[in-house]
């Protein structure tokens, strides 16, 4: 299911079982540079992993608490994004996402993220939309600071990285603001 077309490159499809073993691929190929910001990636040892973790996503799906999307970029499946959590009582969304790392610096994720704000927003009558991103992911915070997204605060030592805690930036997007 085909949840948001971005552009004529790349579009926003609903995620599904079949798709593990690509996932896979792309997190074993791109292990050693997800790793550095990705609590979850030496987690994921074998297809297995990646159908658990699919399943996971289709659970929320259908309860209606998360929304994941594979990134497709010319018809291939270059990464992941959605909204990790949904709060409908308060009407707020936080995004999540990754890339597979032969896809950086294109521009990907950055309209996929503008398409994410404006699907939940607009879309989905969200009235806030949050990125998270570590402080020295200097790459992953640029994507919510183009989009003018407010930088809110600094949780401090709140994801633990394999050997060391990192503070997350919260970035946040107010329904209002958007549609200035």
């Amino acid at each position: 299911m085909i949840l948001v077309n971005v552009d004529d490159e790349l579009v926003l499809r609903a995620i599904e079982l079949q798709d593990s073993e690509k996932i896979f691929a792309i997190i074993d190929t791109s292990r050693e540079y997800l790793r550095e910001w990705l609590p979850w990636v030496d987690g994921t040892k074998n297809l297995k992993n990646s159908e658990l973790f699919i399943e996971g996503c289709l659970k929320r799906i259908m309860e209606n608490k998360g929304l994941t999307a594979v990134i497709l970029y010319r018809n291939e499946i270059v990464g992941i994004a959605g909204f990790n959590e949904i709060n409908w009582s308060n009407k707020t969304a936080y995004i999540g996402y990754w890339l597979d790392g032969a896809f950086q610096g294109m521009g990907i994720m950055s309209r996929v993220a503008k398409a994410l704000t404006n699907y939940g927003l607009n879309q989905l009558g969200l009235n806030k939309i949050e990125i998270r991103a570590a402080v020295q992911n200097y790459k992953s915070r640029s994507i919510p600071e183009r989009l003018s997204f407010k930088q809110e605060g600094i949780i401090r030592q709140a994801e633990w990285l394999y050997d060391h805690y990192a503070d997350l930036v919260v970035y946040g997007m107010l329904a209002e603001e958007w549609n200035k």
